[in-house]
């Protein structure tokens, strides 16, 4: 639980009563590659952390699906539509591994942040940090070549890189797979 709990203190300094109060609600699950934990259309009643794993959130396009995030062991699996206006959400989330996971209900976290107010910081740090993550990948999508949104990955996060299907990776950049190629090659000359 290593990851869950650095990811955790990250967000807002919670007391060790709190955190262990926060660390109760979490059941972990063990789920396969492949799985999807978050789907489209759905009001979603769960947010999880990855503890081991690693996900892609995408949405269907009209031939495709497109990737537009990755996450790894400390990162959060949750639809901002179902968690902030409890509405369906719009994107999918799958598991790219076997992955374990640590699942807490929604509806358990707004009892929490209506009982105090270090969990409310603590919910409102969170929706902040992800809305902040969410606008860098959009303005990097707008004003970004390929070539740069792909260094910036393999920069961030090199083991991301080698874990997970270029077919999903040239996805998330908006380039074929062939492109992707072909910079790949450029970087490494």
């Amino acid at each position: 639980m290593q990851n869950i709990l650095k990811k955790i203190k990250s967000i807002y300094p919670l007391k060790e009563q709190q955190l262990n109060q926060l660390l109760e609600l979490m059941e972990k699950i063990e789920l396969p590659k492949g799985r999807l934990v978050i789907h489209t259309g759905r009001v979603e009643k769960s947010v999880f952390f990855i503890e081991k794993g690693i996900a892609r959130a995408f949405c269907e396009g009209p031939e495709s699906q497109i990737t537009f995030w990755f996450g790894m062991e400390g990162d959060l699996l949750f639809s901002y539509n179902s968690y902030i206006n409890g509405l369906p959400g719009y994107e999918s989330i799958e598991l790219l591994e076997n992955s374990t996971l640590y699942e807490i209900k929604t509806a358990a976290l707004e009892v929490l942040f209506q009982q105090d107010a270090a969990f409310a910081n603590w919910g409102r740090k969170l929706a902040e940090l992800e809305l902040i993550k969410s606008e860098a990948c959009f303005i990097g999508r707008l004003f970004k070549t390929a070539s740069e949104r792909y260094a910036d990955l393999l920069r961030d996060n090199p083991a991301l890189i080698q874990r997970i299907q270029l077919g999903y990776i040239a996805s998330y950049l908006g380039v074929t797979q062939v492109t992707l190629s072909r910079i790949r090659a450029e970087l490494r000359a």
